[in-house]
């Protein structure tokens, strides 16, 4: 048998050589992990120059015993470089893309053992791992039982599994709702009368999704992807979603799909679960339109009862989809997507070939997950939320939420207190967006373009990386260019929080 250190033909590694070099890679990635602000937060890599510092043809033979020096160099000298860090603790833009050790443990397990849990078949401990996860954290931010498989498991109408991202599960909320109405007994509906239903703020996976489903003929279609208006705190006004699902349904037209934004992404506003199902219970389509919750960034924070209130009304909702991988210490990708009708949601995506099909094929015995999501293989994402849940408990997920949240709130009395920025709209939760304000009466253009290149000031440091977004003006003018800082890195602390702002107001004077 070849010791760690001789070297096949044909390439292939053997266990001691692996042992050898994943102990030399996970203490790289735990090097990483000590000091993910040794570099700029954000690449000054002009575009392609990772292309150039590499091979234009791949290696034609079997590297040498050394080649791994060589690959482990390149990941320093050309990957790390070329890359913006979403672990530092001065990464404050978009939403966070969180890592955690036991997570990075569960994503090394799974690639080891390498199984596709396409079905129960293929892998019954993958199915019913992922079962009992969802389950899992469904009870921890609190959705009722019936999103749940419950103790029995494959009796529930309900239950929960992991996808890619809240976008996948957004496509597939639309695919439901489509299926359900074109479905209904009695009645036929031609497809192209079909119309979905969101927010002015909600998320453009929406849009893409409906266009990817057939729903809209493209990202201008406007008569089938209605964007509704919102109130003061930019969020869905249900009196104007039933003015329009009552104009649509007068028109000949029928809404199979309504999606609630939990934590818009420009301003983080939350749409009234409650109410939005009540507009749709008066306008008389709560059986026919499919009611979508995403909560992919603020769902996390439910997992504390005090912010529970943010989902009140989600168990008249159809569907609900929360990221782990944003703001609960789970690597990407993990995206969980909890139904209370799981039979119109997997007759919207089952297709049963022969070569599928085994003695285990019963619904009523058994989960094939295959029939939740897009694509027909599926990764074993489950074992690394076990391995998060198991390792820091409920209670430890909480106080790391708890803890973003007072990082968050730190932030906004500190952007309260210099009378030469404003905040642009309530803080909810991780999220602040404020802006620098001007002397009265300064043009509104000018204003935007002063806190655009304020923006730009502050990234260029490379200490801090904070993204934008444009929110309404509440005169009714010209949208507000403002900058969007979400707390969210495992290892921003206090005085992380404190440098950023020191930064905003350096650069500030200097714009």
């Amino acid at each position: 048998m070849p010791t760690s250190h001789e070297h096949r033909a044909d390439g292939h590694m053997t266990p001691d050589q692996f042992r050898e070099l994943g102990h030399r890679l996970v203490d790289w990635v735990a090097s990483y992990m000590e000091q993910p602000d040794r570099w700029p937060v954000q690449s000054a890599a002009q575009p392609g120059d990772v292309l150039r510092q590499l091979p234009d043809e791949p290696p034609q033979e079997p590297g040498a015993p050394d080649e791994w020096d060589a690959i482990v160099r390149d990941l320093d000298d050309i990957i790390l470089p070329g890359l913006t860090h979403w672990q530092s603790p001065g990464f404050l833009g978009y939403f966070p893309c969180q890592a955690s050790g036991p997570a990075i443990l569960g994503e090394l397990v799974s690639a080891g053992l390498n199984v596709n849990g396409m079905s129960w078949a293929t892998s019954p401990a993958a199915t019913e791992l992922e079962m009992r996860v969802t389950d899992w954290m469904a009870g921890a931010i609190g959705l009722p039982e019936s999103f749940m498989f419950g103790r029995a498991g494959f009796a529930s109408p309900g239950g929960g599994c992991i996808q890619g991202t809240a976008s996948e599960a957004t496509l597939i909320a639309l695919l439901a709702g489509r299926s359900r109405v074109l479905h209904r007994p009695g009645r036929t509906v031609a497809p192209d009368r079909l119309v979905v239903y969101a927010s002015t703020q909600a998320h453009s996976s929406v849009l893409k999704a409906a266009m990817i489903a057939g729903l809209a003929r493209d990202a201008d279609d406007t008569s089938r992807v209605r964007f509704v208006a919102t109130d003061a705190d930019l969020a869905m006004d249900p009196g104007a979603l039933a003015d329009v699902l009552t104009e649509d349904l007068a028109a000949g037209r029928h809404p199979c799909c309504v999606v609630a934004t939990v934590g818009t992404t420009s301003s983080g506003a939350f749409d009234p679960i409650a109410k939005i199902a009540g507009a749709l219970e008066d306008v008389g389509v709560t059986d026919d339109c499919w009611l979508h919750v995403d909560a992919a960034h603020a769902g996390a924070a439910c997992i504390c009862p005090e912010h529970r209130w943010i989902l009140d009304g989600v168990g008249r909702a159809d569907s609900i989809v929360f990221n782990p991988h944003k703001a609960l210490l789970t690597n990407f990708d993990c995206s969980l997507l909890w139904t209370r009708d799981r039979a119109s949601l997997t007759r919207a995506l089952s297709v049963s070939p022969e070569y599928l099909r085994t003695p285990a094929n019963d619904p009523g015995r058994t989960i094939d997950f295959r029939d939740w999501q897009i694509p027909l293989g599926r990764r074993f994402r489950a074992l690394k939320l076990w391995f998060v849940m198991r390792h820091y408990g409920v209670e430890g997920l909480r106080a790391f939420v708890r803890g973003q949240i007072r990082m968050a709130v730190l932030f906004e009395s500190l952007v309260r207190a210099d009378q030469r920025f404003e905040i642009c709209a309530p803080r909810h939760l991780q999220l602040v967006c404020f802006r620098m304000t001007g002397p009265p009466g300064i043009d509104a253009k000018l204003l935007n373009a002063r806190n655009r290149e304020l923006l730009e000031r502050v990234n260029l440091t490379g200490r801090v990386f904070l993204s934008h977004s444009t929110l309404p003006s509440p005169d009714g003018g010209p949208e507000r260019f403002v900058l969007r800082l979400a707390v969210g890195s495992t290892s921003c602390r206090d005085e992380h929080i404190r440098t950023a702002w020191d930064i905003v107001r350096r650069e500030a004077d200097s714009t």
